[in-house]
């Protein structure tokens, strides 16, 4: 059966001091979580800047970079599933990513879409599939892992007509790269999350988790409402049906993710309620 995770991006506002981090992380372990996803640039300080261009985003990072994540993460009895990371840190400096991944228990790597990169280029996502299998060689010789996640731009067809995540896919080694497949995030770009879970197969040996809806306060102006990230269950995807594929396929981790849209406006009371949906389809 798959680890029930949380992802740390969705934490940062309750992460802001040992104490909280510690009552956020308990709180977990309450509602079934048996481990957490680290962001690499969550524990370690990050600069105004980064602070700043993620509240912007609505996905706040908070202050818990000055915080001991070994410690907590230790004292918790949480396992770490995976290190978040960029490319650019792992093609410096693969071994220290490893080693610093390895310190928390965990020999899975993962890097996620580039910023400011031009999906519609079929030239660029190859030379990008090339260098992911670069470093995932190069993870490999320090005893880990490289998963590649998603968001929807991935879903962009570039000039040969194919999906930029089709050549991802296609083009990267098996053996050198896997995925974590975000299927909120192709739910969100219009695609079938399912159609792409079955393609990847064993390839998505991690999956993000979220549900997609709408949330309704008073009497909405129009008929259109704006839909959004949601508690698991609650919302309109069929996770039941990705559930059972992300089973059999054999899926290490299902890792919960939302950055917004929180039940009560608490990411803390929203994964208490996707724990919920997630200790009943992963019993």
């Amino acid at each position: 059966m798959p680890v029930k995770a949380v992802q740390q991006f969705m934490l940062g506002t309750v992460l802001g001091s040992e104490k909280q981090a510690r009552h956020t992380l308990r709180l977990m372990r309450e509602a079934g979580y048996e481990g957490i996803e680290l962001c690499g640039f969550m524990i370690h300080p990050a600069s105004p800047v980064v602070r700043m261009m993620t509240r912007a985003a609505g996905m706040p990072v908070g202050r818990g970079g000055r915080l001991d994540w070994n410690a907590l993460v230790r004292e918790s009895g949480l396992s770490v599933v995976a290190l978040h990371t960029d490319l650019g840190s792992l093609e410096r400096d693969a071994a220290a990513v490893a080693a610093e991944a390895k310190s928390f228990g965990t020999s899975r790597v993962v890097v996620t879409g580039m910023y400011r990169f031009d999906y519609t280029d079929a030239g660029k996502v190859q030379s990008l599939a090339q260098r992911l299998n670069v470093a995932g060689a190069a993870l490999e010789r320090e005893g880990c892992s490289l998963f590649y996640h998603n968001h929807n731009v991935e879903l962009q067809r570039t000039g040969d007509g194919r999906r930029a995540y089709e050549i991802l896919l296609t083009e990267t080694q098996e053996s050198l790269v896997s995925f974590e497949f975000d299927s909120y995030w192709f739910a969100e770009g219009g695609a079938d999350p399912l159609i792409w879970m079955k393609r990847l197969g064993s390839r998505m040996k991690l999956w993000h988790i979220n549900d997609r809806g709408a949330r309704i306060s008073g009497t909405a102006m129009t008929p259109i409402v704006r839909t959004d990230s949601m508690e698991l269950g609650c919302g309109n995807m069929d996770l039941e049906s990705l559930t059972a594929q992300a089973l059999s396929c054999g899926a290490e981790a299902v890792i919960l993710e939302s950055h917004r849209n929180w039940e009560g406006g608490s990411p803390i009371r929203s994964f208490q309620r996707s724990a919920e949906f997630l200790n009943r389809m992963l019993a």
